[in-house]
């Protein structure tokens, strides 16, 4: 198995959340968008929304990973620096963060941009105490930050919540 089909493997949902007007949209990404962080950062790059795109991918229950682009720029926020022993998306992105990789004996920690949605409506610091509540599930944090941005319920119906 390559590494771009386990990253597609692993993903519980993969989501892209742009405003257009002003108005919240929410898109499903196919899983094999998030087969490497490139990929994933060109595939975003297709939703010019005003003040760019934000991916929103969930992997194994295991962690999270947000991605926001505006043109060429982009920046990256990993919940969970210890999933880079496992996950080779995780590894990319704390590659692209310049960070030394993860040892098995490393304690689970953010790495990235804590302010990477701080003028959509959530700063770093919320953004670090979400991340540091060790009991939320992925899927969990990114409904929480869906909810502070404006778009919790376009999350819901995206992931399928309220079916649930």
């Amino acid at each position: 198995m390559s590494e771009f089909d386990a990253n597609a493997e692993g993903v519980d949902f993969a989501l892209v959340a742009y405003r257009e007007e002003g108005v919240w949209q929410v898109q499903e990404l196919a899983h094999d968008t998030v087969g490497d962080l490139e990929s994933f950062a060109q595939e975003l790059r297709r939703y010019p929304g005003d003040g760019g795109s934000l991916g929103l991918v969930s992997v194994d229950e295991d962690f999270f990973l947000l991605v926001r682009v505006l043109g060429a720029r982009s920046k990256i926020l990993l919940s969970d620096i210890t999933a880079a022993t496992d996950w080779p998306i995780a590894k990319e992105a704390v590659d692209e963060l310049e960070l030394p990789q993860p040892d098995d004996d490393d304690d689970p920690a953010p790495a990235g941009d804590l302010s990477i949605v701080a003028d959509l409506g959530m700063g770093a610091m919320d953004m670090g105490a979400l991340l540091d509540d060790v009991e939320l599930y992925p899927d969990e944090m990114l409904a929480d930050i869906s909810t502070r941005l404006g778009f919790g319920a376009l999350y819901d119906q995206a992931v399928g919540v309220a079916a649930s």
